[in-house]
Protein backbone atom coordinates (compact mmCIF):
# COMPACT_ATOMS: atom_id res chain seq x y z
CA UNK A 1 0.00 0.00 0.00
CA UNK A 2 1.67 3.14 -1.03
CA UNK A 3 -0.03 6.13 0.15
CA UNK A 4 1.70 9.73 0.64
CA UNK A 5 0.26 12.93 1.70
CA UNK A 6 -2.00 15.44 0.66
CA UNK A 7 0.53 18.65 -0.04
CA UNK A 8 -0.74 20.05 -3.15
CA UNK A 9 -4.30 20.32 -4.83
CA UNK A 10 -3.76 17.89 -7.41
CA UNK A 11 -2.74 15.62 -4.53
CA UNK A 12 -6.39 15.76 -3.22
CA UNK A 13 -8.56 15.39 -6.27
CA UNK A 14 -6.00 12.49 -6.69
CA UNK A 15 -7.19 11.28 -3.44
CA UNK A 16 -10.62 12.32 -4.15
CA UNK A 17 -10.49 10.14 -6.77
CA UNK A 18 -8.80 6.82 -5.28
CA UNK A 19 -11.33 7.04 -2.80
CA UNK A 20 -14.72 7.84 -4.95
CA UNK A 21 -15.15 3.79 -5.57
CA UNK A 22 -14.86 2.87 -2.19
CA UNK A 23 -17.96 4.95 -1.42
CA UNK A 24 -20.00 2.88 -3.82
CA UNK A 25 -18.10 -0.77 -2.67
CA UNK A 26 -17.15 -0.15 0.91
CA UNK A 27 -14.22 -2.43 1.59
CA UNK A 28 -14.10 -5.05 4.32
CA UNK A 29 -12.27 -3.45 7.47
CA UNK A 30 -9.05 -4.80 8.65
CA UNK A 31 -7.96 -5.46 4.98
CA UNK A 32 -5.39 -3.94 3.01
CA UNK A 33 -8.73 -2.13 0.75
CA UNK A 34 -10.05 -1.09 4.55
CA UNK A 35 -6.96 0.06 5.42
CA UNK A 36 -5.95 2.03 2.29
CA UNK A 37 -9.41 3.91 2.28
CA UNK A 38 -9.16 4.49 6.07
CA UNK A 39 -6.37 6.60 5.96
CA UNK A 40 -6.82 7.77 2.52
CA UNK A 41 -9.91 9.21 4.23
CA UNK A 42 -7.48 10.84 7.30
CA UNK A 43 -5.14 12.40 4.80
CA UNK A 44 -8.30 13.98 3.21
CA UNK A 45 -10.03 15.31 6.35
CA UNK A 46 -6.79 16.55 7.40
CA UNK A 47 -5.99 18.94 3.88
CA UNK A 48 -9.95 20.14 4.06
CA UNK A 49 -9.68 21.31 7.67
CA UNK A 50 -6.53 23.30 6.73
CA UNK A 51 -7.61 23.99 3.17
CA UNK A 52 -11.30 24.45 3.41
CA UNK A 53 -12.04 25.52 7.03
CA UNK A 54 -15.90 25.38 7.81
CA UNK A 55 -16.54 28.46 10.27
CA UNK A 56 -19.49 28.16 12.24
CA UNK A 57 -23.03 28.94 11.10
CA UNK A 58 -24.75 32.45 11.55
CA UNK A 59 -26.30 32.86 14.75
CA UNK A 60 -29.63 33.81 13.37
CA UNK A 61 -29.30 31.04 10.73
CA UNK A 62 -28.66 28.67 13.76
CA UNK A 63 -32.02 29.60 15.20
CA UNK A 64 -33.62 28.95 12.14
CA UNK A 65 -32.49 25.75 11.31
CA UNK A 66 -33.54 24.17 15.02
CA UNK A 67 -36.32 25.87 14.70
CA UNK A 68 -37.34 24.64 11.62
CA UNK A 69 -35.94 21.29 12.90
CA UNK A 70 -38.23 21.41 15.74
CA UNK A 71 -40.96 22.36 14.38
CA UNK A 72 -41.15 25.47 16.51
CA UNK A 73 -42.44 28.88 15.52
CA UNK A 74 -41.20 32.41 16.82
CA UNK A 75 -44.08 31.83 19.58
CA UNK A 76 -41.83 29.34 21.18
CA UNK A 77 -39.17 31.22 21.67
CA UNK A 78 -40.57 34.26 23.78
CA UNK A 79 -39.46 32.31 26.84
CA UNK A 80 -35.18 32.58 25.41
CA UNK A 81 -35.47 35.84 23.78
CA UNK A 82 -38.60 37.91 25.06
CA UNK A 83 -42.07 39.15 24.00
CA UNK A 84 -43.00 38.35 20.11
CA UNK A 85 -41.72 42.03 19.01
CA UNK A 86 -38.11 41.30 20.40
CA UNK A 87 -38.03 37.66 18.79
CA UNK A 88 -38.90 39.05 15.43
CA UNK A 89 -36.43 41.61 15.71
CA UNK A 90 -33.74 39.07 16.75
CA UNK A 91 -35.06 36.73 13.87
CA UNK A 92 -34.98 39.74 11.08
CA UNK A 93 -31.06 40.64 11.90
CA UNK A 94 -32.78 43.80 13.45
CA UNK A 95 -31.04 43.43 17.04
CA UNK A 96 -27.94 41.40 18.59
CA UNK A 97 -28.71 38.61 20.97
CA UNK A 98 -27.53 39.32 24.47
CA UNK A 99 -25.14 37.12 26.42
CA UNK A 100 -28.14 36.43 28.43
CA UNK A 101 -30.59 35.26 25.49
CA UNK A 102 -26.69 33.06 24.10
CA UNK A 103 -27.05 31.18 27.42
CA UNK A 104 -31.21 30.85 27.21
CA UNK A 105 -30.99 29.58 23.33
CA UNK A 106 -27.97 27.42 24.26
CA UNK A 107 -29.85 25.38 27.25
CA UNK A 108 -33.61 25.54 25.40
CA UNK A 109 -32.81 25.02 21.72
CA UNK A 110 -28.82 23.00 22.45
CA UNK A 111 -27.64 25.07 19.82
CA UNK A 112 -23.54 25.27 20.68
CA UNK A 113 -22.90 28.72 22.27
CA UNK A 114 -19.91 29.19 19.68
CA UNK A 115 -22.57 29.41 16.86
CA UNK A 116 -25.00 31.94 18.94
CA UNK A 117 -21.80 34.25 19.68
CA UNK A 118 -20.42 34.21 16.19
CA UNK A 119 -20.99 37.93 13.77
CA UNK A 120 -24.28 37.49 12.45
CA UNK A 121 -24.43 38.32 8.73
Amino acid sequence: MHIKPIRTEADYEQALHLTSGYFDHPPEPDTEDGDRFEVLLMLIEAYEEKHYPIGPPDPIDAIQFRMEQAGLTAKDLEPMIGRSNRVYEILNRKRPLTLAMIRRLHAGLGIPAESLIAESR
